[in-house]
């Protein structure tokens, strides 16, 4: 009698085993990953590089070693576009996902209100945020630009810690003063480290990397640089070495130079961190903007550079590192932008990104560099001060090859064909005007999402 109520208990138990994915999910059992811990991911972000600045992006001045060898091991994307020509809106689509005037960033938050033209918009999930909820712990190292007022430090923007500087630009890579102020922090004390600003966070970032090492959680590090955005300012010990290897650059040309190669070897040093922890780790590099022709800089034969509209205000160097599951030493002639920074490495977090955002996974291309790519459509939008600009705003888009420009709040719209055109030479606005107003009217219905995000605190 005991043997077939026991025997009767079982057949019981085992089909309410079978039927439990009815019961407690909507959909099929899904598998559990052999490896169910994500990969920490640095993300680092680098100030006005231009696109051929870089060895790996055919410069021949520069020796970028450490960058070259992320590139060869990993891959590199040759149409990755910044989401603005400046520093920013580019972070905000970084963080958020997002174009960057519909998260209340048009132009770039300054120190001072009446220069000031954005205000990240509260209650956003951004990427801390999203990766916390996987378990993951958050840091924000170096520049952080998006932010003096209440309520958008780091610490509230989802980051667990922060070491860095929260201001425009410094007017010395040694004081790290902005118009007189220090604006570097420990979380939210102020700090007044002794140091070049590059040497200062790639030091702090290992500090970092080191401490996350000890706890087997995963952790996300957002690595911002200011190199090499003006002051032209590098260690003399590395502009000493450029000029007596290339005797015959200008002034102005070897300064960058320097500064490029000491960002190169601070990124060098932060990497011999992460290995030494021997942990799975994405490593992500980008530029927020193309490099500043006034500066030196070098973006290649695009047209222009930092603050245009054109292709060197906006394309950026990009490498993308994770051994198991990007191929080694590819390249990637699919068009991604910062934006789809969040998506991609929600993706390979195992996170799922909020509905609503603009950016697209580039984890496809990602593991097959040659996919076949829809066209896009991407919106560039800068809204500024000055003369020149007055609050107004210069825009651009691109429709799968087709791109318009529209460079000055005063100077007309212009049209390219860049498969046939890629350095912006043929303005074929008054030849294909059925085009060029198609284009105008999409952009105008991307400015008016905009507008409905207030940009001012």
């Amino acid at each position: 009698m005991r043997k077939s109520i026991m025997a009767t208990f079982l057949v019981a138990f085992a089909i309410l085993y079978s039927l439990a994915p009815v019961f407690t999910h909507a959909g099929p059992r899904v598998q559990e990953p052999e490896d169910s811990t994500p990969p920490d991911i640095v993300l680092i972000v680098a100030d006005d590089l231009g696109w051929g600045d870089l060895g790996c992006f055919g410069a021949t001045d520069i020796q970028s070693p450490h960058l070259d060898g992320l590139a060869a091991e990993g891959q590199r994307w040759s149409r990755f576009y910044a989401n603005c020509c400046v520093c920013s809106p580019t972070r905000a689509s970084i963080l958020s996902g997002c174009y960057p005037d519909r998260v209340g960033v048009p132009g770039v938050i300054r120190t001072h209100a009446e220069n000031n033209w954005g205000k990240l918009a509260e209650g956003i999930p951004l990427l801390p945020h999203l990766l916390r909820q996987r378990g993951y712990r958050t840091a924000a190292i170096g520049k952080w630009h998006l932010g003096l007022e209440e309520g958008d430090h780091p610490l509230d923007r989802g980051f667990d810690f922060f070491h860095g500087f929260l201001g425009d630009m410094m007017d010395d890579y040694y004081t790290h003063l902005r118009h007189g102020r220090n604006y570097m922090r420990w979380n939210r004390t102020a700090i007044n480290p002794a140091g070049h600003a590059t040497s200062l966070f790639a030091e702090w970032a290992g500090d970092a990397i080191d401490r996350f090492a000890s706890d087997p959680a995963p952790y996300f590090l957002y690595l911002a640089f200011n190199a090499p955005h003006g002051p032209i300012q590098p260690p003399p010990e590395a502009l000493e070495t450029v000029r007596r290897r290339l005797p015959e650059l200008s002034a102005k040309r070897a300064r960058l130079v320097a500064l490029i190669e000491d960002l190169d070897a601070a990124i060098g040093r932060v990497r011999r961190h992460i290995e030494s922890t021997g942990r799975e780790t994405i490593i992500v590099f980008v530029s927020d903007n193309g490099g500043e022709l006034g500066a030196g800089a070098n973006n290649g034969q695009l047209r222009d550079g930092k603050g245009s509209m054109y292709e060197g205000g906006l394309r950026v160097p990009a490498i993308f590192h994770y051994p198991r599951r990007i191929p080694r030493h590819s390249t990637c002639t699919a068009v991604g932008a910062t934006m789809d920074l969040l998506p991609t490495l929600c993706e390979l977090a195992g996170v799922s990104p909020p509905t609503g955002i603009d950016g697209q996974s580039l984890v496809a291309w990602l593991q097959a560099p040659d996919k076949t790519q829809p066209p896009r459509e991407l919106y560039f939008v800068r809204r500024e001060g000055g003369p020149a600009f007055c609050g107004l705003t210069s825009e651009a888009l691109r429709l799968g090859d087709w791109k318009l420009v529209h460079n000055r709040p005063t100077e007309s719209f212009q049209l390219f064909e860049l498969q046939s055109d890629p350095l912006e030479k043929n303005d074929l606005a008054s030849s294909n005007p059925r085009k060029l107003r198609e284009m105008q009217q999409r952009l105008s219905r991307h400015i008016q999402q905009g507008g409905r995000v207030a940009w001012q605190p």
